[in-house]
């Protein structure tokens, strides 16, 4: 039987975890909470245990006996564990949002002969993939637009907001500057910024801006004009735009009492449990990826879209499993052989193989999630 290890047991990790033992994988889940542990030990049969992820040579020893490594961590520690899987010579697939470039470690991949797919989620991840598919079967691509957002599916005041991941990468997503395509070159824009209102079938109108999501498809694509944005509900924006400009966000130190606390750690201690779902409350995922430009002599433009929402049977939520399933159905892929690329890989690099978004799309739909795609 196949081994698979995945790092991470927060909410995606054990939905990983979960997906990767239905596929006929002898799983283990790793994470230093003895909570985390025990939640993701009752939604599967996997094996659990402790361990210090942040410790690069603890997660080199840990990954060594397993066939493919699956990283669920936060972005902080995320390059890091890539390192240690790559030097311990396993293939990996991961979905931290790291701040840092990935490629930097491709030389390693390479010389190791270990394949390695970073940003393997929903958005990073799907995304990338389809943007690259939708790219290639225009004989030109003059545009790229990606439209994403997780959000509970009942709003509730005051932030119309849950987080169904690392509170930290949550936060990133507004202060971390927005690298965007305009005429060919790379531009940056402030997190949140240049809003938009669009309306999705089954959800409503929602407010689009600027994040840091298109990453390596900046420099990926021969596109002359792409960007990423993330979807909340109305007046999200303004709210965190608030909390920002006060400085709530700031890792820069400053005295209280004649302590020294971090804001970004206070208001993250006071935001969570509020942001936090709560069992059996429901969430949603939307995205939406454009691609245009010409075919034929003709203007056209591919448009895949996704709507999917909290599973009652599994108590997954939806962000946990669109972002989990990529990831797992690609780790399976190169588990089987179906995908090898030495080195460090972005995402859009699987939209131009042969079958593979084929395959995406299936697995994906055997699973309950449904991409429609449509041409105008």
């Amino acid at each position: 039987m196949p081994t698979a290890i995945v790092l991470g047991a927060g909410m995606v990790g054990s939905v990983m975890a979960a997906d990767m033992a239905a596929q006929g994988f002898d799983t283990t889940i790793a994470d230093i909470s003895d909570a985390n542990l025990a939640a993701a030990g009752a939604r599967a049969r996997v094996t659990t245990t402790r361990a210090d992820l942040s410790d690069p040579a603890t997660v080199k020893r840990l990954v060594a006996p397993f066939d493919v490594v699956l990283g669920a961590l936060s972005s902080r520690i995320g390059l890091n564990a890539m390192r240690a899987v790559i030097e311990a010579g396993r293939d990996y697939a991961d979905i931290s949002f790291m701040a840092q470039d990935f490629t930097k470690l491709d030389a390693l991949a390479r010389e190791r002969g270990v394949t390695v797919v970073a940003d393997c989620g929903v958005a990073p991840g799907m995304s990338h993939i389809l943007s690259a598919y939708g790219a290639s079967i225009l004989d030109r691509c003059d545009e790229i637009e990606i439209y994403v957002g997780g959000l509970p599916r009942e709003r509730r005041w005051p932030f119309d907001y849950k987080a169904a991941f690392s509170p930290a990468d949550v936060i990133e997503e507004y202060v971390r500057p927005s690298r965007i395509v305009e005429h060919g070159r790379v531009v940056v824009r402030p997190a949140l910024s240049e809003p938009e209102l669009m309306d999705f079938a089954g959800v409503g109108t929602l407010e689009a801006f600027n994040t840091d999501g298109l990453r390596s498809l900046c420099t990926s694509l021969n596109v002359p004009f792409m960007k990423e944005k993330t979807l909340r509900y109305p007046g999200h924006i303004d709210l965190m735009r608030a909390f920002r400009e006060t400085g709530l966000f700031s890792e820069d130190e400053i005295e209280v009492r004649g302590v020294k606390v971090r804001p970004l750690d206070v208001t993250s201690k006071l935001l969570f449990p509020k942001w936090t779902y709560q069992p059996g409350e429901e969430d949603l995922t939307v995205m939406r990826v454009i691609a245009r430009g010409q075919k034929s002599g003709r203007s056209a433009t591919h448009t895949w879209d996704l709507l999917d929402f909290y599973n009652k049977e599994t108590h997954a939520t939806s962000m946990a499993r669109t972002t989990a399933f990529p990831c797992t159905i690609v780790a399976g892929l190169i588990a089987k052989g179906r995908i090898k690329q030495p080195g460090v890989n972005p995402p859009e690099c699987l939209g131009t193989l042969p079958g593979i978004v084929d395959e995406l799309m299936a697995q994906h739909k055997a699973r309950g999630v449904h991409y429609s795609h449509s041409i105008t």
